[in-house]
């Protein structure tokens, strides 16, 4: 029935009422907080694009991680900055690489937490790319190798879900085989499987100290103007093995997040990267926007488009919130 018998308007007459409809609820319990590690002691270097956040040693990211569980969230993701860098990122696969050190010591005050490790190599390579480089090309199939080894690390040192993020084609069938021959059968691999090759990810080379030294990560990364690659580099990785699977970045990508879940209902994930983080930021410290209305309406329609699950640097504040 149309206008005056139907008024839409009645539903929305109260908060009470709101609340009693809404569709999509967000907790603390959709998101994981990225984490950033650092050799030293007593470390907590600001990171002045991503205000609020830190490169952590791993007594103070054992803080950080008693502060996501006090505040409800489910889990962690960690990047690693390694003391030195080399062409073969040999700091990633060291048994006491920095992210292996600090994944057994947040698992020993907080066994239950879930850990996640982003796999990738820009971090450890002193060209700043996430593969072998030769002659100023990524190589594919030798960087399979490294991060078939790189995942077995991580999985011994304690990590629940080995998270490739390298955009290699291959990577995920060789790090399950690799996880498998290590007895490591129960270990899931959380594929980023449609990564673009994205401007949104700038805060995020300061917090990492990982821009390329040539170039840029165009030639495995995607295009942002395609949406069926995205869905065919999904549908590789599930063929090969990929328990779960992510869209980075999330906001810009929404129309990709929905399509994916809506295709392969696999437990997905969107990852709301640096840029989204510190674009509102900025404009809050402005006064341009709210913060948090701003904050939780981007993240409601993350979930909203099909997210199971959101990595954000809003992890804390938003849990805050919602609490």
């Amino acid at each position: 029935m149309a206008f005056p018998t139907t008024r839409l308007r009645r539903l929305r007459s109260s908060p009470a009422l709101r609340a009693l409809i809404r569709e999509t609820e967000l907790s603390a319990k959709d998101f994981i907080l990225p984490l950033f590690v650092r050799p030293g002691k007593a470390e907590k270097r600001p990171i002045s694009s991503m205000p609020g956040h830190f490169q952590y040693s791993v007594e103070t990211a054992v803080a950080a991680a008693g502060a996501a569980v006090h505040a409800g969230i489910p889990g962690l993701i960690l990047f690693g900055i390694p003391d030195k860098k080399d062409a073969k990122a040999s700091g990633a696969y060291a048994d006491n690489g920095i992210v292996q050190k600090a994944a057994r010591a947040i698992k020993d005050k907080y066994p239950n937490l879930l850990l996640i490790a982003d796999l990738c190599f820009c971090e450890y390579t002193d060209h700043g790319h996430c593969g072998i480089v030769k002659d100023g090309k990524v190589l594919n199939d030798p960087t399979l190798a490294l991060a078939a080894k790189t995942a077995v690390s991580q999985a011994k040192a304690g990590f629940d879900v080995i998270a490739p993020s390298g955009m290699m084609d291959g990577q995920v069938a060789a790090i399950r085989q690799a996880l498998d021959a290590a007895d490591r059968h129960d270990t899931p691999i959380l594929a980023y499987a449609a990564k673009y090759a994205s401007a949104y990810y700038g805060p995020f080379r300061e917090a990492a100290e990982s821009p390329p030294s040539f170039g840029d990560r165009s030639t495995y990364q995607m295009d942002p103007a395609n949406f069926n690659e995205a869905l065919r580099e999904v549908a590789l990785d599930v063929e090969e093995g990929a328990d779960m699977v992510m869209v980075k970045p999330a906001l810009p990508y929404l129309d990709v997040l929905k399509a994916v879940k809506a295709r392969f209902g696999l437990p997905t994930a969107a990852y709301q990267v640096s840029g989204e983080f510190a674009m509102i930021k900025a404009a809050a410290a402005n006064g341009w926007v709210d913060e948090k209305k701003i904050a939780l309406e981007s993240l409601l329609s993350i979930k909203r488009a099909g997210a199971d699950f959101i990595l954000t640097y809003y992890a804390l504040e938003a849990a805050g919130w919602l609490a």
